[in-house]
């Protein structure tokens, strides 16, 4: 067996580190017999988990969603193992057959933690530093929420009291996301964040001295961190009490976030395959498991070997999880007694319902005026913050163009900031230019759950976010991204900042709901649908991403059909319609007029709004057919961007009027005139349209 630490102010036995070596031997086995995986890293992190999970966390193995718990967040997502062998020790419902069938169909212990899919896995994680952004919102979630029921309890006496931790890797800490949300982390003073660097110095490529020469805790410490280094034992092992102690200090330090290196050999102590690169992602192979069983005191012929005295001992965790939380329900009980409007808010909120009467807050636009979705938008955020206090958000230094502000004069900003408007329970977060940063810690706002969030930046920067974006839909979460100056419309910023391919590309993203109003009516509607499909229910709900224009545009009067996704705004006038122009945002005005124009030429036409390609698909045939009708081949698609979208919609006989192409620096009524987008364009590709069905 390995080496016993002597400890002091941790209970260690040879049980606890028997158990910590089943790990390794588990990890090892698992991806052996899978064939693939990443077993380096579970060995070398088993110390630093077993003690999270089983001296330090507060957390309950039968109850994964006790409101009072801490968070784990993994990162280091390829190191799965990592949390998998800690759920099964501690009694999450995982089993030792579930282990065995680690990375294959059907399983509970999928390659990459899967939020939803795993009781116990807080979030989805794989692509390098998104967890530690995650985590970061988590923390900012938990202290927004601590101002919604308990703002006057003093710190660490509340029962929204807890800590959010976070494990990562030297990978995780060179991707950019993890710099952003760090620095975001440090500004914001997190004290509930305590992030754990496995600094095993290895990667893909063999040393991370290939890569990496900067002092990685001194630029944490100028995030405004508080960090700690746990060194080695002798033998080359995490120890144990030193880690315990990195943490309980961690714990213990509630002004700002900490930082904890904790310096690693990947794969110890398997003899030959430690410190290797190859260990990081591959089987170690049947003769070096077997060496590695036979340092640690294990029979080399077993294979997933775990005494029953260990795993009698790991899952005292279920009766540790039982008094936390029974001790937690106390604190709860007196909070729910002390503040009775409070605990309504929170049974609501908790609930995912929404205030009654909130809907009659919303403004109604009135039609024929010229208003930019975005200020409508903004508009609707003012109406509905004194009415949904769960809802918060903010921009990526964008506020004034986004129209994000909720309120001008409470800002998410930690005790000791200098601004007039800060307040740590605050309304409107300020994520600084950190696009990719404010997506990641809006998932981690979502998943800790209890608040609704959302956050703006222009649709062309949608491109630095869309790792987080595409991490929104795989989980289910009910984040709303608003994405202003939508098109060429913007104008004279020029091709760098107007997106052409980007709403076809985030309409591609499976489970991404993208929503481009027409009008300053239909984007009260689709804030409305929004929010009534907010709720967190994992399979259920789903991300939202609002497109808006810089520019004004007509209003049209309210219908509630902008709802299901497409529906007939304005239909053909003196015979059924020969002819469907369907079009999004700012573009609708000119299908309307193109109708106007092919009416008058005695060309019955329908206009179809369709705001959300996505909302409209949910819809039954019957109805979809009742705004498409299948018998009219004659049909023309508008939108100031790439043409993927629409060739599903319009047919063979179809047209589509399209930029497919980077646009140009001028004023937007000149670049929709100079690149086709006029309602004489679009009768006239309706008129090529009607030719070709008639052939």
């Amino acid at each position: 067996m390995s080496t016993k630490p002597t400890t002091t102010d941790l209970q260690w036995t040879e049980l606890d580190q028997r158990a910590v070596d089943t790990v390794r031997v588990l990890a090892a086995d698992a991806v052996q017999k899978v064939g693939n995986g990443h077993p380096g890293t579970a060995m070398s992190l088993a110390p630093a988990a077993y003690t999270l999970f089983q001296k330090v966390m507060r957390h309950d193995p039968a109850d994964a969603d006790w409101t009072g718990r801490d968070r784990f967040v993994l990162s280091a997502g390829h190191s799965s193992l990592t949390l998998y062998i800690q759920l099964y020790l501690a009694g999450y419902g995982l089993e030792l057959d579930d282990l065995k069938a680690f990375r294959t169909w059907g399983s509970k212990t999928p390659g990459h933690p899967e939020y939803g899919h795993t009781t116990g896995v807080e979030t989805t994680t794989g692509p390098l530093g998104q967890g530690v952004a995650n985590a970061v919102g988590m923390a900012m979630a938990s202290r927004y929420e601590r101002g919604l029921f308990d703002p006057q309890a003093a710190p660490g006496t509340s029962p929204f009291d807890h800590t959010i931790w976070v494990v990562a890797g030297d990978g995780c800490l060179q991707e950019g996301i993890s710099a952003e949300a760090s620095s975001l982390a440090g500004h914001q003073k997190l004290g509930n964040l305590v992030l754990l660097w496995d600094d095993n110095h290895i990667s893909i490529e063999g040393d991370t001295e290939t890569a990496v020469s900067e002092d990685t805790l001194k630029r944490y410490e100028s995030y405004g961190w508080h960090v700690q280094r746990v060194d080695q034992l002798p033998s080359g092992d995490l120890d144990p009490e030193g880690l315990y102690r990195a943490l309980q200090a961690a714990k213990a330090e509630t002004e700002r976030p900490s930082f904890i290196a904790a310096r690693s050999i990947i794969a110890w102590p398997a003899p030959n395959a430690q410190n290797t690169e190859a260990a990081h992602g591959s089987a170690l192979g049947d003769d070096e498991i077997a060496a590695t069983k036979r340092v640690l005191g294990f029979d080399p012929e077993k294979t997933f070997e775990v005494s029953d005295e260990v795993i009698a001992h790991t899952r005292e965790a279920l009766d540790r999880g039982r008094e936390a939380k029974a001790e937690w329900d106390k604190s709860f009980a007196a909070w729910r007694t002390a503040n009775p409007e409070r605990a309504a808010d929170f049974d609501r909120i908790a609930a995912g319902e929404l205030p009654a009467g909130w809907e009659d807050e919303l403004p109604v636009f009135e039609a024929g005026h010229g208003v930019a979705t975005r200020a409508a938008s903004g508009k609707v955020l003012q109406a509905l913050g004194g009415v949904i206090p769960e809802l918060w958000g903010g921009s990526a230094d964008l506020a004034g163009s986004n129209n994000t502000t909720i309120d001008k004069t409470s800002s998410f900003l930690p005790v000791g900031n200098p601004l007039p408007e800060a307040d740590p329970y605050g309304r409107t977060i300020h994520f600084g230019i950190r696009e990719h940063a404010m997506a990641a810690a809006m998932n981690g706002i979502a998943l800790h759950g209890n608040t609704r969030i959302y956050g703006g930046t222009f649709l062309v920067f949608s491109d630095y976010m869309r790792n987080a974006v595409r991490l929104s839909a795989l989980m289910h979460l009910p984040v709303t991204y608003v994405w202003t100056h939508d098109s060429i419309g913007l104008g004279e910023d020029g091709p760098t900042h107007q997106p052409v391919e980007h709403i076809a590309s985030l309409r591609a993203i499976p489970g991404l709901n993208v929503v481009r109003p027409a009008d300053a009516n239909e984007t009260t509607i689709a804030w409305r649908e929004i929010l009534k499909r907010g709720k967190k229910d994992y399979g259920k709900s789903a991300p939202h991403g609002l497109a808006l224009t810089r520019q004004g545009v007509p209003t049209y009067p309210a219908n509630d059909d902008a709802a299901k996704g497409g529906y007939v705004l304005f239909d053909a006038e003196g015979g059924e319609a020969q002819a469907v122009l369907i079009a999004t945002g700012s573009e609708v005005q000119l299908a309307v007029e193109a109708r106007d124009e092919l009416q008058a030429a005695g060309v019955p036409t329908r206009v179809v709004s369709m705001p959300c390609v996505e909302w409209f698909e949910e819809q039954d045939q019957a109805y979809k057919d009742s705004v498409l009708p299948p018998s009219v081949k004659a049909r023309v698609a508008v939108e100031a961007g790439i043409g993927l979208t629409w060739h599903r919609y319009v047919g063979d006989a179809g047209r589509i009027v399209s930029l497919e192409h980077f646009g140009a620096s001028a004023d937007a009524k000149i670049l929709f005139r100079e690149f086709g987008f006029t309602a004489a364009h679009v009768a006239e590709a309706a008129r090529e349209s009607l030719a070709s069905a008639a052939r």
